[in-house]
């Protein structure tokens, strides 16, 4: 027998359930009493894309030292689905812990002599405690988190205290909860010896900057939905799809809290649910022309279908806020798996030489900021946002900093002429003329004078004054004055964020959004391994100075992202100045969140690093 694992506050935590058996709410349960004890985490909803029926987990990592990105492989499984139950006890590490429900006895091929398997009957324990199938299903979750909480010596004060405000306006529910949670919890301390090796406790953590911010637990698309609320926002116009659709639905929830007259109880917003993606987007852009704010959300099948009016915002110069909620594709590929797959087709959508601004968040609090941000951007630079956010980020809790919001700071609309500038205005207005050098020209909102600042808004090539035209002088003006608005848009987007490592290096490691989390992970493991990295993180297109610079400063640099084709790289040699062969692709296309584990294992392989290892006359094989 294996001896087992021995952790404090260093695990990973996985529940295997059928999709529809009502065990969100327990699992999520615990991942928040996790949080509420102060420890970091990161908790990953596994689901499937049907209603009902087929398996699903939930994978909670938690780490003392502040490494939330995926781990890969399983500490203690609670594996209650018969279904997956083969594949769910191959994935525990070896000395790991598997709980089962004990009602039957588990077969002989789920047996390994390395694992430890902890049982408790929850079939019979609900059958004798509940009389409905339906609570009988139910309380079966809430009494193995409560085993939890005794087997890995869990302050069970915190999981009663998070029932009574789960419940605390349906109060009949509590007492049945926090029975059921006593029921596993005492079955636990009666039947094992408590607590196990692997232990979740109270105690001083060594990621400080997560856990003394008074930090949030709150997904991305919330967090996405209130930056748009507080960036100014009052027109959301989309086409549900997998997995945006929470965006709009927590921007209706918090527009009706936040967007209503209270004297007159008047919204304030529109919500408007198209007949496709197409038709939101024009949505959008008839509300952004008119002057309000508006946004749409969508992920990968809807960029496709929106490319023809990002083509038409971006060349009649019209702002417009679109969020990415990134998933596996292409078609309708796996709608429940998370992939980094739009970045080229949301650079470069529509087609002719059409390029947009991307900003793309790794974090809550940065979907928050950039959202605001990107609505700001649309009206500064009149031409379509795209926020690129992607499933893992948008749709899983996530530790997070608080969501700020600076006291007085108001909304940037640009170059907008009111009709006072329009009075005092002695030439002719030219809605594409550019005055300042910056690429960007002014415009007016329909209505704002009775004679001056009108302008036909037309998707057909035009000179400066909106007046069509098809002499092609007049067109390479115009497509130059875009790119000059290209470069002037290098000033505005957020800069990328570098990481330097103590040492000098040759080695650098690009990467962007929800890999972020694993690559400073794997980029501390290298260093155990005298493997020095320099890291960047890409938050935006296009490129500013910063990102020529890191590329110019590195021999290699280990380009990480989740997709096949190494879109970001492509990019990368698209719009800079670089050689292709120091860009090393790293790449994860399977679905699930890369992990460091993974990372590192793909460098160390590499011819490059492997001369350095051997160099230092280290053993490349053990380290791998």
């Amino acid at each position: 027998m294996r001896p087992p694992l021995q952790s404090v506050n260093d695990c990973v935590v996985k529940f295997a359930n059928v999709n529809g058996s009502g065990s969100a709410s327990a699992n999520g349960l615990f991942a928040k009493a996790v949080f509420r004890m102060g420890i970091p985490l990161s908790a990953k909803n596994i689901f499937p894309s049907n209603i009902q029926g087929l398996p699903t987990w939930f994978e909670v990592r938690v780490n003392h030292k502040g490494y939330i990105g995926r781990r890969g492989g399983v500490d203690f499984m609670v594996g209650v689905n018969p279904h997956s139950m083969v594949r769910d006890v191959a994935e525990v590490v070896p000395g790991g812990y598997f709980l089962h429900d004990s009602t039957k006895p588990l077969a002989p091929t789920l047996k390994r002599e390395d694992l430890h398997y902890v049982g408790i009957p929850l079939t019979d324990m609900c059958i004798r405690e509940y009389r409905k199938p339906r609570h009988r299903q139910l309380f079966k979750n809430v009494i193995y988190v409560g085993a939890l909480a005794a087997l890995l010596d869990m302050d069970f004060q915190v999981f009663k205290d998070l029932i009574n405000e789960q419940f605390k306006r349906k109060e009949k529910l509590i007492p049945a909860n926090i029975n059921a949670l006593e029921m596993g919890y005492n079955y636990a301390k009666e039947h094992y010896e408590c607590p196990l090796g692997v232990r979740i406790q109270r105690g001083p953590c060594e990621a400080r900057h997560l856990t003394e911010t008074n930090p949030i637990f709150i997904d991305g698309n919330t967090a996405t939905a209130l930056g748009a609320i507080y960036g100014g926002a009052t027109v959301a116009a989309w086409y549900p799809i997998t997995p945006s659709t929470s965006v709009v639905e927590a921007f209706e929830k918090y527009a009706n809290k936040l967007r209503v007259d209270p004297g007159t109880g008047q919204k304030k917003f529109a919500v408007v649910q198209a007949e496709d993606e197409l038709a939101a987007l024009g949505v959008v852009i008839g509300g952004s022309w008119n002057g309000a704010r508006s946004f749409t959300a969508t992920s990968g099948p809807g960029i496709s279908l929106m490319s023809e009016f990002l083509g038409l915002a971006y060349f009649a110069e019209i702002p417009a806020v679109l969020v990415d909620v990134q998933r596996a594709g292409p078609s309708t590929g796996m709608p429940t798996r998370v992939q980094q797959s739009d970045v080229i087709s949301c650079a470069y959508a529509s087609h002719g030489d059409t390029k947009h601004v991307l900003l793309i968040p790794s974090t809550p609090a940065e979907c928050f900021e950039m959202m605001a941000q990107s609505l700001d951007l649309a009206d500064q630079l009149q031409t379509p946002i795209i926020l690129l956010s992607d499933l893992d980020l948008g749709m899983n809790d996530w530790m997070s900093p608080p969501l700020d919001w600076e006291k007085g700071r108001g909304l940037d609309r640009g170059k907008v002429l009111d009709g006072d500038a329009l009075d005092k205005m002695q030439e002719r207005f030219g809605r594409y003329l550019d005055v300042d050098g910056d690429g960007i020209p002014y415009r007016t909102y329909p209505a704002t004078h009775p004679e001056k600042g009108a302008f036909f808004t037309r998707g057909t090539s035009r000179d400066e004054y909106a007046t069509y035209t098809e002499n092609g002088a007049e067109y390479v003006k115009n497509m130059d004055r875009l790119i000059a608005k290209w470069e002037t848009a290098k000033k505005y987007v957020p800069s990328p964020k570098m990481r330097k490592s103590p040492w000098k290096t040759e080695f650098g490691m690009m990467f962007y959004g929800t890999s972020s989390s694993s690559c400073y992970e794997a980029m501390d493991h290298l260093a155990q391994k005298n493997i020095w990295v320099d890291t960047l993180r890409v938050r935006a297109f296009p490129f500013n100075e910063d990102v020529q610079r890191f590329l110019d400063n590195h021999q290699y640099i280990f380009v990480v992202e989740q997709n096949r084709d190494a879109q970001m790289r492509q990019l990368l040699i698209n719009e800079c100045d670089v050689n292709p062969d120091k860009l090393i692709a790293i790449l994860n296309y399977d679905g699930m969140p890369i992990t460091a584990h993974f990372i590192q294992l793909e460098i160390l392989k590499l011819e490059c690093v492997s001369d350095q290892l051997h160099a230092d006359a280290l053993d490349v094989n053990a380290l791998i």
